[in-house]
């Protein structure tokens, strides 16, 4: 398949798509109060928890066994080069990028696990010092409680 056809068919199903996309969303609210501004999108800890553990697995597995694949090709790729054989360079060319398509995706993996665990520290933090500055203001009011007894 020649590229410009590729491309043609591409645009031709962007084109298809678009004209049947519609967007999901909330009737606008007269503001104040009422419904949430995000719906009904929620997301539990537990959730996250398990995208950033699969994240972590992924990055673990993959890159234990990444280099495999890229060695076995190198491997292949000279073996072809050293008989004349032109599809040895290829062999090779698509090696290295797979190297760097490898790193990629160990690196996204990376973010999103660190990413996640940041945000959970992160809302503890956040929940604890909500919970001090609220008790703190308990305090005060019972100060003012006091001061209504006498």
């Amino acid at each position: 398949m020649a590229w410009d056809e590729w491309e043609q068919l591409k645009s031709e199903a962007t084109q298809k798509q678009s004209a049947h996309m519609q967007l999901n969303q909330l009737a606008p609210s007269g503001g104040g109060g009422g419904e949430s501004a995000w719906g009904d999108l929620t997301v539990s800890q537990k959730d996250l928890a398990a995208v950033g553990s699969a994240a972590q697995d992924l990055f673990d597995d993959f890159g234990q066994y990444r280099d495999y694949a890229r060695v076995a090709s190198m491997t292949a790729a000279g073996g072809l080069k050293d008989e004349g054989f032109a599809l040895g360079g290829a062999l090779d060319h698509v090696a290295e990028r797979w190297g760097d398509q490898v790193q990629s995706l160990l690196d996204a993996c990376a973010h999103i696990s660190n990413h996640l665990r940041f945000t959970k520290n992160q809302h503890a933090a956040d929940e604890s010092h909500i919970a001090g500055t609220l008790s703190s203001i308990s305090l005060l009011d019972k100060g003012f409680d006091h001061r209504t007894d006498r």
